[in-house]
Formats: structure tokens, C-alpha cells, sequence
């Protein structure tokens, strides 16, 4: 080597609002995946929701085999909307025959911005008891 240095690059200077503008571009894409989360959420919560009202509706139609004891029964359970719940009993058996009752429910997409892209759900459950 001649002993000399190689002559240094100076340091680029970074550009001033160079994250502000990244910021801009992506924030609108965190906010939507984070209100799609909350939105999956409040439906895993109503689908946990309307077994359990299809569990309280069987356990009411096992003994009582009136369609109104199961649907009120299914509709005091929970905290779901009673005008968007349905209750279905299978055919009335005798004592010790099987009984399905069926439970369906619209779930509401609360959550704005992803309410309008994909509107209302329908939520089932089934359960299928014997009859005392």
C-alpha cells in the first residue's frame, strides 16, 4: 500500500419527514387490522354466546316441552339481542327420546368500517338432549 487512506464517503443526510409520510401511508392499514380484530372478537364472543342459549334452551325443552320455555330460557342466558335470537325445537318426543333444539342468531358487525364491508353474520348452534 502507499500509506494512503482511501477518501471517505461523506454520510448521506436523512431525509426530514421521510416517517411522517411512511406513518401517513401505513396507519390507515394498522387501524383497519386492528378494528377486524375486535370485530372477530365480538363474534367469537356472540358464537360462545349462542351455545351456551342453545345449551339453557335444551336444558328448558328436557323438561318443559313447551317452544316457550325454550326460547325464553335461551333469550335469559344470554345478553344477545332476544329479536335477533331463534329458537327451533326438533319434533315433541316422548320421556327418554332424543330432543334437538336449534339455535340461531344474526350477529350485528358493531365495529365501524368493517360493519360495511361485511354486514351482518348468521351464528348457529345445535344441541341435542334427552327428554326427562
Amino acid at each position: 500500500m502507499n500509506g494512503r487512506r482511501p477518501a471517505r464517503r461523506p454520510h448521506p443526510r436523512p431525509q426530514r419527514g421521510q416517517a411522517t409520510v411512511e406513518l401517513a401511508l401505513v396507519l390507515p392499514a394498522v387501524a383497519a387490522a386492528l378494528l377486524a380484530v375486535v370485530q372477530v372478537g365480538l363474534v367469537v364472543r356472540d358464537q360462545v354466546l349462542v351455545v351456551h342459549a342453545a345449551r339453557e334452551a335444551a336444558r328448558a325443552a328436557a323438561v318443559d316441552p313447551s317452544d316457550g320455555a325454550a326460547r325464553d330460557a335461551a333469550a335469559a342466558a344470554t345478553g344477545l339481542d332476544p329479536a335477533r335470537l331463534r329458537v327451533a325445537l326438533g319434533p315433541q318426543r316422548a320421556p327418554g327420546d332424543r330432543l334437538t333444539v336449534t339455535v340461531t342468531y344474526t350477529a350485528p358487525t358493531r365495529v365501524p368500517l368493517v360493519g360495511a364491508l361485511v354486514g351482518d353474520l348468521r351464528l348457529r348452534a345445535e344441541v341435542t338432549t334427552r327428554v326427562e
